[in-house]
């Protein structure tokens, strides 16, 4: 089995002796997701943090009037979970679903658990892989509040190109609180401008 992607992930943050990689490695199950499939579910039991290997994910929960409203997007080499109900061993609050054909390393709570006594310093690993998603969701609520749609789209794929022909249009405009339809009006806006 390939760990390649999953180890140069960790190694951007600690470093990992032989010893130490074999017993990681051994803590992870892979799995063939197919487009569509849950990894997650809301209101089930979230016991995986899981790695993107190959492929492309959206976190989203439902509204009250039952609309899906897209919280997050996973693609190659980062890591999604429903971490509200991981951590506190809760009933997820969202789904998790493959946008593509994607191929995931997971890791039980039980093995973090287990990685965190033996290899301390994954303790630092998950910390700052932690503080870095607050800080991503952090100033995305900081621009929903504070920007308009046009800008936010703007932002968007700026920082997140790799998305713009890999996501459905009706999953941005979700992830970014407009219908489609008006996401529709700000792209051709744009294209008329460039």
């Amino acid at each position: 089995m390939d760990y390649s992607g999953i180890l140069n992930n960790v190694a951007k943050h600690i470093s990992l002796s032989k010893g130490e990689i074999e017993f990681f490695t051994s803590l992870l199950a892979a799995r063939q997701v197919a487009k569509g499939e849950l990894i997650v579910e809301e209101a089930q039991r979230c016991t995986y943090i899981n790695y993107v290997n190959t492929g492309a994910f959206r976190a989203y929960a439902f509204d009250r009037h039952g609309s899906e409203n897209t919280i997050m997007f996973a693609i190659e080499d980062w890591w999604i979970t429903d971490i509200h109900g991981f951590v506190k061993g809760k009933p997820a609050m969202m789904n998790v679903e493959a946008i593509e054909e994607s191929s995931i390393r997971q890791l039980h709570i039980d093995g973090l658990e287990r990685l965190y006594d033996k290899v301390p310093k994954f303790e630092r690993f998950f910390r700052i892989l932690m503080q870095n998603s607050y800080i991503r969701e952090q100033l995305r609520i900081k621009d929903n509040l504070t920007t308009q749609a046009e800008e936010r789209y703007r932002l968007f794929i700026n920082k997140y190109p790799q998305f713009i022909n890999r996501v459905p249009l009706k999953q941005v405009a979700s992830y970014l609180g407009v219908t489609p339809q008006f996401l529709s009006v700000i792209r051709n806006r744009l294209a008329k401008g460039s």
